[in-house]
C-alpha cells in the first residue's frame, strides 16, 4: 500500500506486555497488536523480569510483522520505527530498543526514541480526545503516578509524582496481601463493587502545601493490612468487599481530588486521563463527576480500555510530533529504567 501519510511502527515492551502498532500521522490507527503475560506471572504474584524479557524476545518480530500485515503494508511504506526507552524494566526494554535500533539501520529509516511515560496521554489522542490548553493529565500505570500540565502544545511540566507506591503498585500490594490474586487492580475493582466504600475510614495522605500536587499511598496500603491484621487478631469476621471498597474510595478521593485542585489552580480546558489504573470503574466515574461539578466545569477525556494499558500505538502516535520536528535517536540508543518527563524535556 503506497500512500503518502506518514506511517510509523511503534514498538512497546517496557514491562510485561509485547506490543506492535501502526499509526498514520500520529493519530489513526491502522493495526494495533498486545500480547498479555498476565497469566506467566500471576503465580509469582508480580511480574518477573527475567520471565518478561525472555519472552519479549520470543514475540516481538512476530507481532511486528502480523501488524503489518493487519495494516496492509510492507516495510518500505514505513516512514520511522518508535520505541518505547524507558521507563520500564531494563531487560524488558533492551528487547524492544535492540529490535527497534536494528529495523531502522536494516531500512535506513529514522528511529524515534519516546518516553512511556509521556505515550500514555497520546491514547487520549487517539481516542479523539481535542487538544484544548492548557491541560491537566493524570497518569496512573502499575509504577508511576504522575500528575503533569500541558500549558500549550508539545510542553508538558511536571506538577507531581508519588514519592513512595504508586497507585497501581498500591492494588497489586493490597490484592497481594490479601490474597486475591493478581493483577491486582481489576480484582479489586470488580470486587469493590459489592462493598461499602464507606465502611473503614483510612486515611487519605494530602501531604503538606510544597508537595499538594504529589501523592502517598504507601501509608494506605499499610492501614488495610493492619486492619485486617488487627481484626483477625480479634477474632472477627472481615468483610473483604468492603475492605477493598473502603481502601479504593481513598486512593480514587486523593486521585480525584488533587487532579481538580491542579485544573482549577491552572485554569485547565480540559483533564486527561491516562495509564492502567486509568481502566479502574471507580476513577472513571468519580473524575467525571467531580469535574463536571467543578465551576466552571472541566471537560474530561479518557480512553477506551484497550488503550489504557501499554499499547504500541500510543508509542507511535507520541512519536509523530518528534518525527516532524527531526528529533531522531541515535543508533546507540539504550534502555532508561528510571527515565523520567524532566529527563525527555531537557
Amino acid at each position: 500500500m503506497k500512500t503518502e501519510e506518514t506511517l510509523i511502527l511503534g514498538i512497546e515492551t517496557s514491562c510485561d506486555e509485547t506490543s506492535a502498532a501502526v499509526v498514520a500521522v500520529g493519530n489513526r490507527i491502522l493495526s494495533s497488536l498486545v500480547s498479555s503475560q498476565v497469566e506467566l506471572h500471576a503465580r509469582f504474584g508480580g511480574v518477573v523480569p527475567e520471565i518478561a524479557s525472555r519472552h519479549h524476545l520470543i514475540l516481538v518480530n512476530t507481532l511486528i510483522d502480523k501488524a503489518l500485515q493487519e495494516a496492509g503494508i510492507t516495510f518500505g511504506d514505513l516512514q520511522a520505527v518508535a520505541v518505547s526507552h524507558g521507563p520500564g524494566l531494563v531487560g524488558a526494554l533492551l528487547v524492544g530498543v535492540a529490535t527497534a535500533k536494528a529495523l531502522a539501520y536494516a531500512l535506513r529509516l529514522p528511529l524515534v526514541a519516546v518516553n512511556h511515560l509521556q505515550a500514555h496521554l497520546y491514547a487520549n489522542y487517539l481516542a479523539g480526545a481535542p487538544r484544548h490548553y492548557p491541560a491537566v493529565v493524570l497518569v496512573v500505570s502499575g509504577g508511576h503516578t504522575e500528575l503533569l500540565l500541558l500549558p500549550e502544545a508539545d510542553s508538558i511540566v511536571p506538577l507531581g509524582r508519588t514519592i513512595d507506591d504508586a497507585a497501581g503498585e498500591a492494588f497489586d500490594k493490597v490484592a497481594r496481601h490479601l490474597e486475591l490474586g493478581y493483577p491486582g487492580g481489576p480484582l479489586i475493582d470488580k470486587l469493590a463493587r459489592e462493598g461499602n466504600p464507606q465502611a473503614v475510614k483510612f486515611p487519605r495522605a494530602w501531604l503538606e502545601e510544597e508537595n499538594r500536587f504529589s501523592f502517598s499511598f504507601s501509608g494506605l496500603k499499610t492501614a488495610v493490612i493492619n486492619h485486617l491484621y488487627h481484626a483477625r487478631r480479634r477474632g472477627e469476621a472481615v468483610n473483604m468487599a468492603d475492605l477493598v471498597a473502603s481502601f479504593q474510595e481513598a486512593l480514587v478521593e486523593v486521585l480525584v481530588e488533587k487532579t481538580a485542585l491542579a485544573a482549577a489552580e491552572y485554569n485547565a480546558r480540559s483533564v486527561l486521563l491516562a495509564g492502567g489504573v486509568a481502566a479502574n470503574s471507580s476513577l472513571r466515574r468519580r473524575m467525571e463527576l467531580r469535574l463536571a461539578a467543578a465551576l466552571p466545569p472541566v471537560k474530561f477525556y479518557v480512553p477506551p480500555l484497550d488503550l489504557c494499558t501499554d499499547n504500541a500505538a500510543m508509542i507511535a502516535a507520541a512519536a509523530y510530533p518528534l518525527y516532524r520536528r527531526k528529533q531522531f535517536a541515535s543508533l546507540d540508543l539504550n534502555a532508561y529504567p528510571g527515565l523520567t518527563i524532566e529527563d525527555s524535556n531537557s
